[in-house]
């Protein structure tokens, strides 16, 4: 019995000073490096956002275009929805870059 005690003293204290070993690093270092790591990938995630909203537009065009050459009376509805929606990957795009930035 003594020894089981013993045993589990060992590892609790091999335990602890392992956590007192890890926590002996530079924090601020690491949250650093995080951070210039997320912001890095900030300017091509923007430009991937606005390559997006290029492509939804000129889809966009072409079907507001088509439904218009064959006189449909929707037209204005579906060219008010995919405006909308290029403005909104735009708009979100420059926001996220402002806020996070």
């Amino acid at each position: 019995m003594e020894k089981q005690r013993k045993k589990k003293l060992l590892m609790a204290m091999s335990t602890l000073s392992a956590f007192g070993v890890m926590a002996q690093g530079n924090g601020a270092a690491g949250i650093n490096e995080a951070t210039q790591m997320v912001t890095s990938y900030f300017d091509p995630a923007t430009q991937l956002i606005y390559a997006i909203g290029a492509v939804v537009g000129l889809i966009g065009g072409v079907k507001v275009y088509n439904k218009f050459s064959s006189g449909d009376p929707d037209t204005s509805k579906t060219a008010a929805s995919w405006f909308g929606a290029c403005i909104f990957l735009i708009v979100s795009a420059t926001i996220l870059r402002s806020f996070f930035l």
